[in-house]
């Protein structure tokens, strides 16, 4: 019995543990805040949404949806315009999308 309620514990602490996140790191990105359905036309953009679209190598560009947060809405909406911005977050994928839930953004001077 006893032997059966420490592989009880055992048990509950590698499922517990095997549960937990991984610590999800903070990216900093620059670029410009666009709006994906005013200025990018984006054709499954029903609504305004912003994203930051980022310059890489060459032609290149990345574009990272804006999570809807306290944060994002501080920094307001750049619905027919664009606005330079560092933005410090953490990067998701959904959708086949980029996501940043934003923690910091920063008008660029």
């Amino acid at each position: 019995m006893k032997s059966l309620t420490l592989f009880g514990i055992a048990l509950a602490l590698v499922v517990g543990l095997a549960g937990t996140p991984a610590a999800v790191e903070e990216t900093t990105l620059s670029g410009k805040i666009v709006c994906a359905k005013c200025t990018l036309k984006k054709a499954d953009a029903t609504e305004c949404q912003d994203v930051l679209v980022v310059k890489g190598d060459g032609d290149t560009t990345a574009e990272y949806y804006l999570v809807k947060n306290e944060v994002s809405e501080k920094f307001g909406h750049a619905c027919s315009g664009e606005k330079a911005a560092t933005v410090t977050g953490t990067v998701s994928e959904k959708d086949g999308k980029k996501w940043i839930a934003a923690t910091k953004i920063e008008e660029a001077k």
